[in-house]
């Protein structure tokens, strides 16, 4: 066993050799550290965007500059009912608590990014080993060949970031950080006029019930009139049976607008994150009118679309994110340094070199078994067969495919305000001819059923004048419908909306307790660690405003 012996003395010590060694190994890795200057792969610039200068469906008579308004847009239509809405799904909606869930996601995925700037390997690990070594090996001759060996001791190993690998990690995580943020204001968005459409929607549908219920009243009228008639030998059975096939088909359409009022009611309880029914406490025991959007609606110039709509954020910072992904990969065309080393205790069976002749596990925390092995090292792996290059070039591609996304976002982003400001102009002017439409259709079912009463012309006429009343009205709701339902595209199409969240955290207190319950989440559940730890890193964004 000598000769083992003896390959272990050069590593062990007294404690102020041991000192000096584990200095000069820390000053290797603290020169190569510093070293460690240079960042591979492209630094990311933000991407251009189309130049537009205006709105090209624009009316300066009714579109305002100010944004303010959109901040909460859903006030400008003066219905308290919607603004109740909008509060309750903010706070219970399933699918935004999800991508509230995901930014805490991210910041541990940042977490982690952040510690492999750190030494990437510790351990603190302990064991025996037996050894029955081969009597035919070179250099047995005489030797011990069978015995245990104690040790326990802690273990590191640390790649420097030479070449700005785990840095670009640390910007990749960064910008996903602030891309999981921009998707959670771009559901916050989304939900918001969700669920103002949803609300409208139900308005519209009552409103056309009470048009049918109006229509079927009028009919029934009519087919009492036609039936005296008949029986006065006014007219012959014909007139009566139109008029009773009329009635029929107007309610007929009720059983319809029944469904789709309880189906739109259903749709917004779960908008709300509740079981169907139970909406009675926000709508009221009674039908109410469609909300009317403002008269003129505050857009703003184009270039606010850039910096208002969280998903044209979360476009860029996901092309930022990638662009950070290509350095990580470009680092491994270099070769790696850093440091490895293992301090601890290593004591055997039958030594026999301690002045008190003992071996064994009793010597572990002898100062004679104190060991520290350890030094620099570096590794390059050449032979890839050009993985480790078309990986970069994967990388790449998808760097590019996410800048070309970012393109499309906008655009996307600009035909959505263009057409929705279309619809809202021209359903303006829609909605004004069919009220006066209306006006005329009712007009003439008067003068049609007086007519009639007086025998001056058939039930023909009173026929259609009934057809083009319904009509008309159908036609008046569904305009006004439409008007509404354009302002709430225009404002969810200019982002706004999400600003509702500031000042709150993207997880409710109930939730951060379970989780913290379940798992030790540190101070990550503050509202504070969503905004990136580091400064300075490449990324450039600053942190989100809250």
């Amino acid at each position: 066993m000598s000769n083992h012996l003896s390959s272990r003395a050069a590593s062990v010590g007294p404690p102020r050799r041991y000192c000096r060694r584990l200095l000069h190994a820390a000053g290797i890795g603290v020169a190569l550290l510093f070293a460690g200057c240079t960042t591979v792969g492209p630094d990311f610039v933000q991407p251009e965007s189309p130049a537009i200068t205006k709105w090209q469906a624009a009316d300066g008579k009714v579109l305002l500059p100010d944004t303010t308004e959109q901040m909460r847009w859903w006030e400008a239509f003066g219905d308290p009912v919607l603004g109740k809405l909008v509060e309750t799904a903010y706070r219970n909606n399933y699918g935004l608590k999800v991508a509230g869930l995901r930014v805490l996601e991210a910041r541990a995925q940042l977490g982690i990014a952040v510690g492999y700037l750190y030494p990437q390997v510790q351990q603190l690990n302990g064991g025996v080993t037996y050894t029955a070594a081969s009597k035919n090996a070179a250099n047995t001759a005489g030797g011990d060949l069978y015995f245990r060996e104690y040790n326990v001791g802690a273990g590191i190993g640390w790649e420097l970031d030479f070449w700005g690998k785990y840095r670009r990690a640390i910007e990749s995580a960064d910008a996903a950080l602030l891309a999981s943020i921009a998707a959670y204001d771009n559901a916050l968005v989304l939900l918001v006029a969700q669920v103002a459409d949803t609300y409208v929607l139900i308005r519209t549908v009552e409103e056309q019930l009470r048009v049918a219920q109006d229509n079927v009243v009028l009919q029934q009228n009519s087919v009492r009139i036609s039936e005296a008639r008949f029986r006065g030998g006014d007219v012959d059975e014909l007139d009566v049976l139109q008029a009773r096939t009329q009635l029929l088909a107007t309610q007929a359409t009720l059983p319809q607008l029944d469904i789709a009022l309880q189906q739109s009611r259903d749709a917004l309880s779960v908008l709300l994150g509740q079981p169907p029914g139970g909406l009675a406490a926000y709508l009221g025991p009674t039908p109410g009118m469609i909300p009317a959007p403002p008269q003129a609606l505050a857009t703003g110039a184009p270039a606010e679309l850039l910096r208002r709509r969280p998903d044209i954020r979360q476009a860029e910072l996901a092309a930022a994110a990638q662009s950070a992904a290509v350095g990580v990969a470009a680092a491994d065309l270099y070769p790696s340094f850093g440091l490895t080393g293992f301090l601890g205790v290593v004591a055997a069976d039958g030594t026999n070199t301690t002045r008190t002749g003992n071996s064994g596990p009793g010597q572990l925390f002898k100062s004679d078994s104190l060991t520290f092995i350890g030094g620099p090292y570096f590794s390059w792996n050449i032979f890839n067969y050009g993985r480790i290059r078309n990986n970069v070039r994967v990388q790449d591609a998808r760097l590019q495919q996410a800048l070309e996304n970012y393109q499309g976002t906008v655009l996307n982003a600009v035909k959505e305000v263009e057409d929705n400001m279309v619809a809202f102009l021209r359903g303006r002017e829609q909605e004004q001819i069919l009220a006066q439409s209306e006006i005329a259709a009712r007009r003439s079912l008067k003068i049609a059923n007086v007519r009639y009463q007086e025998g001056y012309s058939d039930f023909q006429r009173v026929l259609d004048a009934q057809t083009a009343l319904l009509k008309a009205q159908r036609d008046s709701v569904s305009a006004r419908s439409a008007t509404a339902s354009s302002a709430i595209g225009i404002y969810r199409a200019l982002g706004g909306g999400w600003e509702i969240r500031s000042g709150q955290d993207f997880v409710d207190s109930a939730t951060k307790e379970t989780m913290q319950r379940r798992t030790d989440w540190g101070d990550l559940l503050q509202r504070e660690a969503a905004e990136p730890p580091l400064k300075g890193t490449g990324s450039g964004w600053p942190a989100p405003d809250w």
